[in-house]
């Protein structure tokens, strides 16, 4: 069995739609595939409506969390959407995603890139308001679709060079945005009936040392984080297996993910997968929803 528990489509920062994630993931030979698009479940409806036999889908999203002025991601499955509390942080997580982006859009502007709202919205597939201000919603707008602006209008070579030059932490037209702290989030999560897994936790964006430290970890364990992502593709083979003695020192499953984003990423989707013994420890205790099997 392959399991693949962290994918995105273009409802977020993905480049292909929810139902084409699904297809790729069957012609992949994946059994499992987790959509996880940041800080929404707008594609899940897709995905499931279009799920190829044999596909097993299982709901969840990634959470945007920050800890000491670094972004932190926690993958979430299985939760229940319509939860009050968690329901209404999202909700202000997707608002300031907009605001977010309209804002890097002004320094932008100012600096003499000729990047409009207007792009940036069509990029991630969501009209423009009536009065041209805000993004209306459909995708969930965020960085990635500025970088892919920038790129349009000449002033990066790739997404990767945009974030490096204009809008990755520290650059000059970097915004910050409103992010859950990671241990309250993954109380949420398991408030709404989820589980949670800590996402390719050697990756974090911000004033750490560039690792969410052991002991942030540590204080998730404790509210009931249930697994840490340490096979992922950005993770060398020490980072990897540090993350894994990591887990093991904690109690915790380990996951192996692609963390696909379609075209962004080199459709790699199965490039990294989760043991099934691991996969079914940590769906065992979700209440909140349920996976979905074709027919």
């Amino acid at each position: 069995m392959r399991i693949d528990l962290h994918s995105h489509s273009s409802v977020s920062d993905g480049t292909q739609p929810p139902a084409d994630v699904v297809a790729r993931a069957a012609a992949a030979g994946l059994d499992v595939l987790a959509l996880t698009d940041h800080d929404t479940t707008a594609g899940l409806a897709e995905a499931a409506a279009h799920l190829p036999p044999g596909l097993t889908l299982v709901p969840g999203m990634e959470l945007s969390c920050a800890a000491d002025g670094s972004g932190v991601h926690l993958l979430a499955y299985l939760f229940d959407p319509d939860h009050p509390e968690l329901a209404a942080e999202l909700r202000r997580i997707r608002e300031d995603r907009v605001l977010r982006a309209e804002a890097m859009v002004h320094r932008l502007r100012a600096a003499g890139v000729d990047v409009t709202w207007e792009r940036v919205c069509a990029i991630a597939e969501a009209a423009p308001d009536p009065d041209g201000a805000r993004g209306s919603a459909a995708s969930v707008i965020g960085r990635p679709h500025v970088a892919r602006a920038i790129v349009e209008a000449g002033a990066a070579a790739d997404v990767q060079d945009a974030f490096d030059t204009w809008i990755g932490s520290g650059g000059p037209a970097f915004v910050a945005r409103y992010a859950l702290d990671p241990v309250r989030a993954v109380g949420l999560v398991r408030a709404a009936g989820g589980v949670c897994v800590l996402a390719h936790p050697a990756r974090s964006e911000g004033t750490l040392t560039g690792a969410v430290p052991e002991e942030l970890a540590a204080r998730m364990a404790a509210a009931g984080l249930g697994g840490i992502e340490a096979d992922h593709p950005s993770h060398d083979a020490d980072e990897a297996e540090r993350w894994r003695a990591a887990a093991d020192r904690l109690g915790l499953v380990v996951t192996g993910s692609s963390d696909d984003h379609g075209a962004l990423t080199g459709h790699r989707l199965g490039c990294r997968t989760t043991d099934p013994d691991a996969y079914a420890r940590l769906v065992a205790p979700a209440t909140g929803a349920a996976p979905i099997t074709s027919g």
